[in-house]
C-alpha cells in the first residue's frame, strides 16, 4: 500500500477534506498481485489471462480483431454498425500516419487536432460530446449512432486527403487542415439534418440499450 498508493485530500460526508489513500488502475492491479490471500487468486488468474491474450495479439493482430468483433456482437451491435466501426479504425490509422509524416507529435497534439475536426463537424469537443452522451471513460465512438460514426469517419478521411494535398509543415498549418476537414463535413451534417428534420448529434449511448436497438438492420 505504501509503495503503490498516494494520498490526496478528498471531501468526506462532514464537508471537510482529509488525506485519503488513492490509486489508479495500474496501481490497483499491482496491489492485487501482491495480496497473499486465496481470495485474490481469481483476480490474479484474470490478470494473467488478459496479459497472455495481449501477448498473443502482439504476435498475431488478427486475434485482436476477432476478440473485438466478439465483444461488439455480445454488446448487441448490428453487423452494419460493426463494419462501420472497423472502417473508422482504419481511417483513423490513416489519419494518424499522415500526422506522423507531417511532424505532429503523439499525445496532446493528436488530441488537439482531433478536437478541431470533431468540433468542426459536430459543434462539440470530445469532452463536451462525452458529457452530452453521459459518458466517462467509455469510448465515444463505441457510443455513436450509425450516422454519427459515418460522419466522424468522413471528417477524418477528408482531413487526411486535404493534408496529403497541402502537406502542412507546422502544427498551426495542421490545425487549419483539421478545421477545413471538420467544416466540410459539418456542412454535410447540416444538410442531412435539414432533410431528416432532427439532429444527428445524439445523446444516445450503448449503456441505455437504445443505441444497439436503433441500429438493427431492416
Amino acid at each position: 500500500m505504501v509503495t503503490n498508493c498516494n494520498q490526496l485530500k478528498m471531501q468526506s460526508a462532514d464537508g471537510k477534506f482529509y488525506k485519503t489513500d488513492v490509486a489508479d488502475v495500474e496501481q490497483i492491479f499491482r496491489i492485487i498481485q501482491s495480496i497473499p490471500s486465496p481470495k485474490a487468486e481469481p483476480f490474479k488468474l484474470w490478470l494473467a489471462q488478459v496479459a497472455s491474450e495481449r501477448l498473443d495479439e502482439m504476435e498475431d493482430p488478427e486475434l485482436g480483431i476477432d476478440r473485438m468483433l466478439e465483444y461488439y456482437h455480445r454488446k448487441g451491435y448490428s453487423n452494419n454498425w460493426i463494419n462501420q466501426r472497423l472502417k473508422s479504425i482504419e481511417v483513423r490509422k490513416e489519419l494518424t500516419d499522415e500526422w506522423e509524416q507531417r511532424g505532429v507529435k503523439k499525445g496532446q497534439e493528436y488530441t488537439s487536432l482531433t478536437d478541431i475536426i470533431k468540433h468542426g463537424w459536430s459543434g462539440l469537443t470530445t469532452k463536451q460530446y462525452k458529457q452530452f452522451k453521459n459518458l466517462r471513460k467509455e469510448s465515444l465512438r463505441d457510443n455513436m449512432t450509425n450516422l454519427e460514426l459515418a460522419l466522424i469517419t468522413l471528417a477524418e478521411a477528408t482531413t487526411t486527403e486535404i493534408s496529403k494535398q497541402h502537406r502542412p509543415k507546422t502544427l498551426e498549418a495542421n490545425r487549419q487542415v483539421a478545421a477545413r476537414g471538420g467544416l466540410i463535413v459539418g456542412n454535410t451534417r447540416r444538410e442531412i439534418e435539414a432533410n431528416i428534420g432532427k439532429s444527428i448529434v445524439s445523446p444516445l449511448n450503448a449503456k441505455n440499450k437504445e443505441l444497439p436497438k436503433s441500429q438493427e438492420e431492416s
